[in-house]
């Protein structure tokens, strides 16, 4: 009875629908998208979002090979926020953990990405973890354990939901171990550590002289400037570059001597070089410097040698065109030790471009420098004692503990030495040069240097190298591995913006 009932009334409704339908058909169909509307908004978005009354913040820092990296409560972002947290709780007890609060979304963000591109790279090389061994690392949380052995029941107090979400966070740790265990658990060669070890038993002591480059004498820059006049005489002229054409150039010349414009107000509207703003003055100068200015030699000196007053003609400039007024005559070249700022000028130039001559004289004067007795060292000369330190080529740092077992010339805090460590010829003097000898003359920098080895001694720390060289290389895999996730280009770094974000819209978080 009551089921014919119901068929009636379906049949009854369905009629009902249809007549007003047929009536007004748009108003019908407004009618049912209206209703959706309505469902959808007061019953589908609260059953999915049952917190949904206050504004949301999208926490999503950035992303690895546009994988989001993102927290949301309960996922790996938010377990590695909390477990840092409470770690600083628990050894900073009384300090200000919310002055530390960027730091530790920092910390589990970025571990976050190294946690992201490490599944990604397992699941590149086709490796999952296996399900019975998933199996059995769940079975073996603590959570699911009594009297020692694993709870059936307490395992189907989860849900099904958050047992799945279990299971697959227990997969990808399985995973992420496997991948580590792989990148840091390198085999070291046996004879690898012997190798090492004996890099760092044998150390030296030295001696150092080294000869500053500055130390060039001025008498020998006048001597210099005597032989070679023609490069130091002095010019003071004024310039107007034209880029354009060659012909341009020589209009605003003859406007020039027309007098259509003065020569300033020419550079100032129309040059195209550093000297317009100053209408052309180029200020004293001496010849070497139009070396690279004007590169033709017969129009450098048709320039060099214009009158006072007079125009040079039209001569061809890298940028260009130019031509020059000479200000005043060209004086010729001279020097004294009572002249600094030209001597300054000119040891410069020397520097520059006849380093040789002046490394030359100082390989001279290393050959009077005697280490084996009390003697006044050279004018100039400064003397360093080092040691003892081993042959480390590159600047290796061997740091345990705060011991380093293996030295470095750094540490020396010598100023002339650095950079030397990656220097071949460094290394070969100061280890294979005999014992209380000199070495020959290196020039490194802006220096020469001889070595004198006064003493070679076995490291004592040296037997402690094998017991820690492994832990230090894994330690060193381990800081590679994850300089190269996070300065990856696949990833895509946002975090401080949406740590602002979050800072001012705080209410989603836990």
């Amino acid at each position: 009875m009551a089921s014919k009932e119901n068929k009636q009334l379906d049949h009854s409704t369905k009629g009902e629908w249809t007549r007003r339908f047929k009536q007004n058909p748009f108003v019908f169909i407004g009618t049912v998208v209206v209703l959706i509307i309505v469902i959808v908004a007061f019953v589908v978005v609260p059953a999915i979002v049952p917190e949904a009354g206050g504004p949301m913040v999208d926490l999503t820092f950035g992303s690895y090979n546009k994988v989001p990296i993102s927290y949301v409560s309960g996922n790996y972002f938010a377990t590695v926020h909390g477990n840092i947290s409470r770690y600083y709780q628990q050894y900073l007890q009384g300090a200000n953990v919310q002055g530390i609060d960027q730091m530790i979304w920092r910390q589990a963000f970025e571990e976050t990405v190294i946690h992201t591109a490490v599944l990604q790279e397992m699941k590149q090389a086709g490796y999952t973890a296996p399900e019975q061994v998933v199996d059995r690392e769940v079975a073996a949380l603590p959570d699911f354990q009594e009297n020692g052995r694993f709870s059936a029941a307490r395992y189907r107090r989860l849900d099904k939901t958050t047992r799945l979400a279990l299971w697959r966070e227990t997969q990808e740790s399985i995973t992420q171990n496997r991948y580590v265990e792989d990148m840091m658990g390198l085999r070291i060669p046996a004879g690898e550590g012997d190798f090492i070890k004996g890099m760092i038993t044998r150390q030296r002591s030295f001696s150092m002289a080294v000869f500053p480059l500055d130390s060039y004498p001025n008498e020998e820059i006048i001597k210099y400037v005597a032989a070679n006049p023609d490069l130091f005489r002095q010019s003071h002229l004024s310039r107007i570059t034209i880029n354009s054409s060659e012909r341009e150039a020589r209009q605003v010349l003859e406007s020039i001597k027309a007098g259509t414009q003065t020569f300033e107000e020419a550079a100032q509207s129309q040059s195209q070089d550093t000297y317009a703003d100053r209408g052309g003055d180029m200020g004293v100068q001496m010849a070497y410097e139009f070396i690279s200015e004007v590169p033709d030699s017969a129009e450098r000196e048709t320039v060099l040698n214009t009158r006072p007053g007079e125009y040079s003609p039209v001569v061809k400039v890298p940028s260009g065109w130019a031509f020059f007024r000479a200000e005043e005559a060209l004086l010729p070249a001279e020097a004294n030790t009572d002249d600094t700022v030209k001597l300054t000028k000119i040891r410069s130039y020397m520097t520059g471009f006849q380093r040789g001559i002046m490394e030359d004289w100082l390989f001279e004067q290393a050959k009077n420098i005697r280490f084996d007795r009390d003697e006044e060292n050279p004018p100039g000369v400064q003397s360093y004692n080092f040691g003892p330190v081993p042959l480390n080529y590159g600047g290796l740092s061997m740091d345990f503990g705060g011991q380093n077992l293996f030295p470095t010339l750094s540490a020396q805090s010598i100023p002339p030495l650095t950079g030397v460590e990656s220097n071949e010829n460094f290394w070969r003097a100061a280890f294979f040069t005999p014992l209380e000898q000199a070495s020959e003359p290196l020039v490194i920098g802006d220096n020469l240097l001889i070595l004198y080895p006064r003493e070679e001694t076995d490291a004592a720390e040296a037997d402690d190298v094998n017991t820690f060289y492994s832990t230090w290389i894994s330690n060193n895999a381990e800081t590679s591995l994850r300089s190269h996730f996070l300065n990856s280009d696949k990833l895509e770094d946002t975090f401080f913006a949406t740590y602002l974000q979050r800072i001012y819209q705080p209410n989603q978080l836990d």
